[in-house]
């Protein structure tokens, strides 16, 4: 899961580029630089070509500075309206032309977009700085903030405001002169650096195949996985064999199944070893420099380490408390992982096997395990889990708790020709907002899955902008005359970013400027996730794809049997990469690391057992360069939160309206513009509680 955009903060601070170029953007030639004039406003990505982008970027940024320009020149004492607002409404243009381009830079991008990314990198925070240390426009924000009880602010408007000028501080704006340069120079660095570490993983992705020539080498492999590595080669102009990526969708199964071990081995070091093979895509130099470049900045700045800017404004606060989770959920799940793992060797042992389980035998000997314990094989489920059946699925929980519709668009624009529309409209049939769902994988898209915006909610000169939403992943493609049959990770995954897109497309902001504190933000989609699995959403949208017939409950009865099995893998996988995290970013020596030394040693002494590997390795950890950085934990912050707030539903009935609506008042509507723990709060009637997420992952009763 790697949700990148989190609805958050200013357009500028979301958006800032400066390109330069002699080239004068001309209007009329230039559909980034027109009003849309195309259903609902999207963007007309049929007309939008790369040579776009640079003149409206250009355009885009000497009008955000002109705006800004022009209301810190007036000579009015500053105010909330005259300055916070003015703030709010600059950058219009340069923000809507940033979320087409990082949008598509993302989910399907090419030779010619990744080149503009990495030339506008260092523009973009050379603009972003121009912004963020104007010494005017700072002071016009700090005098509002200091004199805030004369403007008779509501409480929405009150934490914006706290929230823009502590902001403000935490980026330099209090820094001497000297100091901001040094600043300005650390953060042109790490622009080019991040989006370079995010390439080479996408890269490095690419190029790795497992070309399988030999049908006695796909033995144990369900039919589905084996024809779609014949399609994959085919693809590729390798016809009568069969290739396997790093990709999730095609490496897992075989991961799973395969019995040929050598061969698992070989594709999971392909994939474990992306960004690290010593070649000109290797990211163990990058990771060095972008971890020192932010310890620098942050003690630049007056902090202990970079950990401790990124926190100050989330509900976490500190690293300490950050530790104090993951140890509690560490202390569980190490020892149901050693369990687990004893049980496979057995299982090898009873077999013949002459060998240790390795960290590539995991999923291999899970699923022989799941089978033996509870008669359950992963692929029982497949054929339940057509991918319209799930999208449906997901559409009708949406219904029955909140009323809103989903309505397929034809002969609209779209980011890409496999995506598609729909119109999402509340009960009485008012329009909400548009939202794309583009879910197989290709070449030219990110891993993961992630919920985006190509437009936001706020209002305008007194009118709504209804937002533009975009739901990307990398499911299981249909093959042949089959349709698209994806696991049941898969499905929650996809219920995941439904649930990020309720939340972007319920917004209640009057304002662009929100500030979501990341370690909050998973929790509307982490809780959407409960539903998928729940017998009475399951019997109404998970159905054999050539009968139609229901799931039926015998099947329903061995996934709740096996609801706990081999949570202490899935939960000490992730916890190793949120240390990881965390562990980079309260480094305070400020020298380059050993990236392959620092992070073997630090899981080791932390007591990772070595038949584990984190779930993101150093060298392809695209979070921590796209926004999560000292951020990964979030998503087990938000797991308490989250189990915690589906007790109320299960404690009121699955689809509560009053409980529903009092989420979507308290939680979907308002984040971004509220003190995260206060909103659950008034959602749960108390603070949150730990147990339900330790009962639900089978560590305590």
């Amino acid at each position: 899961m790697k949700p990148k955009i989190i609805f958050t903060s200013l357009v500028f601070l979301s958006v800032l580029f400066s390109c330069q170029t002699s080239t004068k953007p001309t209007v009329m030639d230039n559909p980034l630089l027109t009003e849309f004039s195309t259903p609902f406003g999207v963007p007309p990505f049929d007309l939008i070509k790369p040579h776009h982008y640079t003149p409206a970027f250009t355009l885009g940024m000497e009008e955000h500075l002109k705006e800004v320009e022009a209301f810190i020149n007036n000579k009015e004492e500053p105010t909330f309206e005259n300055t916070i607002v003015a703030l709010d409404k600059s950058g219009e243009l340069l923000a809507r032309v940033s979320r087409i381009f990082f949008g598509l830079a993302e989910a399907n991008t090419n030779d010619s977009l990744q080149k503009i990314q990495v030339d506008i990198s260092p523009k973009l925070s050379a603009h972003s700085d121009a912004i963020r240390l104007n010494p005017k426009l700072f002071s016009r924000i700090k005098s509002v903030y200091e004199n805030q009880k004369k403007f008779n602010l509501d409480a929405a408007q009150t934490y914006i405001l706290e929230n823009l000028y502590r902001g403000f501080v935490r980026n330099g704006a209090n820094l001497s002169l000297e100091k901001q340069e040094k600043l300005k120079k650390l953060n042109s660095e790490l622009s080019v650096l991040t989006v370079q570490f995010d390439q080479n993983v996408m890269s490095e992705t690419n190029d790795f195949k497992l070309v399988i020539d030999k049908k006695e080498d796909l033995a144990g492999l369900p039919e589905g996985a084996i024809a779609s590595a014949a399609e994959a080669a085919k693809a590729t102009g390798m016809e009568g064999k069969w290739i396997f990526t790093a990709t999730r969708p095609s490496m897992t199964p075989f991961l799973q199944y395969a019995e040929n071990r050598d061969l698992r081995k070989k594709l999971y070091n392909g994939y474990l070893n992306r960004g690290n093979n010593g070649n000109s895509k290797d990211n163990k130099t990058t990771l060095a420099k972008i971890i020192s470049l932010r310890a620098q900045r942050a003690q630049l700045l007056g902090y202990k380490a970079h950990a401790h800017i990124v926190l100050e404004p989330r509900m976490a606060k500190v690293p300490e408390n950050v530790f104090a989770l993951l140890d509690k959920i560490w202390a569980a799940a190490i020892p149901a992982a050693i369990r687990d793992r004893d049980e496979m060797q057995q299982i090898i042992i009873k077999e013949g096997g002459k060998f240790k389980l390795e960290s590539s035998d995991w999923w291999y000997y899970a699923e022989k395990l799941r089978k033996a314990k509870y008669d359950m094989d992963e692929n029982e489920l497949r054929p339940y889990f057509k991918m319209e059946n799930v999208r449906d699925g997901a559409f009708d929980v949406a219904n029955k708790l909140y009323g809103i519709t989903f309505t397929e668009i034809r002969g609209i624009p779209k980011p890409h020709a496999e995506a598609m529309a729909y119109e999402v409209k509340e009960a009485d049939g008012s329009h909400i907002g548009i939202l794309y769902m583009d879910l197989f994988p290709r070449s030219s898209k990110q891993q993961g899955a992630w919920c985006g915006a190509y437009r936001d909610h706020w209002v305008k000169d007194g009118k709504e902008i209804t937002p533009v939403i975009t739901m990307v992943g990398n499911f299981t493609r249909p093959v042949g005359d089959k349709p698209a049959l994806i696991s049941l990770d898969e499905a929650r995954t996809h219920f995941h970013e439904f649930g990020h897109a309720l939340e972007a497309l319920f917004a209640a902001n009057t304002l662009s400027t929100t500030f979501v504190a990341q370690d909050f933000v998973e929790l509307p989609s982490q809780i959407m996730e409960h539903w998928c699995t729940e017998p009475e959403v399951l019997k109404s949208y998970a159905r054999q794809y050539q009968t139609g017939e229901p799931i039926p409950d015998q099947l329903i009865g061995k996934m709740n049997k096996t609801s706990h099995f081999n949570q202490g893998f899935v939960s000490t996988e992730f916890l190793a990469a949120c240390y990881l995290d965390m562990a980079f970013h309260t480094q305070t020596d400020t020298a380059q690391l050993n990236i392959g030394k620092f992070e073997n040693d630090f899981l080791t002494g932390k007591g990772l057992i070595p038949e584990i590997k984190p779930r993101y390795r150093s060298t392809y950890f695209i979070h921590i360069t796209g926004g999560y950085d000292a951020g990964y934990y979030g998503y087990e912050w938000a797991a308490v939160l989250d189990n915690d707030a589906f007790e109320a539903f299960k404690e009121n009935g699955l689809f509560n309206k009053a409980t529903a609506q009092s989420f979507r008042d308290n939680i979907l509507s308002r984040d971004g513009t509220m003190d995260p723990n206060q909103m659950f709060v008034n959602f749960r009637g108390r603070q949150p509680d730990i147990t339900p997420l330790m009962r639900n992952r089978g560590f305590i009763k």
